[in-house]
């Protein structure tokens, strides 16, 4: 059973966690769909067939083999689906609430995230949300999909904070198995693009909304 008497830090994932993005997500994979001549899906087709390596999880939707160039023409598709209706996304319930109450009560945060960097660090501040972190990173790379794992282990020695201090709160078994690899603990949400009954599959305890996650770590 995981215990967190010990936490004193949450690294926060984005998308799906503290960002409610599922409708711009759809939208955005069915642009991919539409170039592809594939129906459209819902969110729960979504969640069933998401997984990473992203390339693998886009070959099973769209049942077929994808090169190096379609990934590359998927990427583009979905990136600028997403883009235009990323004005549209709210935050997770909760929030910044149980941001500002976990702050209040002398414990840290910071933000971690697969989306690009050069674009999360203006949302993040427009949503005002930047002064509660004590750091914000994002996908430095041109292309995204790959793992979590490395990102989280330079996230946490940028700020010299010891692992076993960390809880890492974020919606999909990617977050899980970064904090897995980096020694850190973990709570999943059920707001972004994967199922509970995948989330399950990680040992880690699987909650509903963000006060929740607080909820549980307190516990």
């Amino acid at each position: 059973m995981t215990t967190f008497a010990d936490v004193r830090h949450i690294v926060w994932d984005w998308n799906g966690t503290l960002l409610a993005d599922n409708d711009a997500v759809v939208a955005a994979v069915n642009a991919v769909c539409t170039a592809y001549d594939r129906e459209h899906i819902d969110i729960d087709e979504w969640r069933s067939v998401f997984s990473r390596p992203l390339l693998q999880c886009y070959e099973r939707l769209l049942r077929r083999s994808l090169g190096e160039q379609d990934w590359a023409r998927i990427d583009v598709l979905y990136h600028e689906a997403y883009r235009e209706l990323l004005h549209t996304c709210g935050l997770a319930q909760g929030v910044p609430h149980a941001l500002k109450d976990w702050a209040t009560a002398g414990r840290t945060q910071s933000l971690l995230s697969m989306w690009f960097h050069d674009e999360l660090v203006p949302l993040v501040t427009d949503m005002g949300l930047h002064p509660l972190f004590e750091r914000v990173d994002g996908l430095r790379d041109d292309i995204g999909g790959g793992s979590k794992a490395e990102h989280l282990r330079r996230h946490l020695a940028a700020q010299e904070i010891d692992a076993r201090d960390v809880v890492l709160i974020g919606d999909v078994l990617d977050d899980a198995h970064a904090a897995e690899q980096a020694g850190t603990k973990c709570v999943l949400v059920t707001t972004g693009v994967m199922s509970r009954a995948a989330l399950e599959t990680s040992g880690f305890p699987v909650v509903d909304s963000i006060p929740e996650a607080l909820t549980t770590i307190a516990a």
